[in-house]
């Protein structure tokens, strides 16, 4: 049974690393929820296109939240939920670039399928996989979390 104190959502005890990746979770949570509800970014795309869209987006949302408030909770669930919901945006975007690329019948670059075009959100979520597979991250993780 995971034991869970809901009212923890920071733990300022841990490395810097899993700190900064853990507001950058809940940052990262909030602009995915932002993005399902809006239809201009890849998260609304899919939600547009396909039926589980919003299933879809709201899992995405729940494992940047959960991942950050399990991970403050010392719980390796948390960060695995963390890790997922870091290359998600990767992985999603460019399923939706390519989508759209082929019922255009045109060609989107490879840079703009994983970055969306948006350099500053990129860069925020390179760095938040950073965190997350940084070795002191890691090595925290695997010793203290449960």
């Amino acid at each position: 049974m995971l034991n869970i104190d809901w009212r923890r959502w920071f733990d300022r005890m841990q490395p810097q690393t899993l700190q900064i990746a853990t507001m950058l979770l809940y940052l990262n949570g909030f602009f995915a929820l932002m993005s399902v509800v809006d239809h201009n970014d890849y998260l609304g795309y899919i939600r547009d296109r396909y039926w589980f869209g919003f299933v879809i987006g709201l899992v995405i949302v729940a494992l940047h939240v959960l991942g950050g408030l399990l991970m403050a909770n010392d719980l390796k669930l948390g960060y695995k939920f963390g890790v997922i919901a870091a290359f998600s945006p990767f992985v999603l975007r460019f399923w939706a670039l390519s989508d759209v690329a082929s019922r255009m019948g045109g060609q989107i670059s490879l840079y703009r399928k994983i970055s969306g075009g948006n350099t500053t959100s990129f860069i925020f979520e390179i760095a938040l996989c950073a965190l997350l597979l940084h070795t002191q991250s890691r090595s925290h993780q695997r010793i203290w979390y449960r």
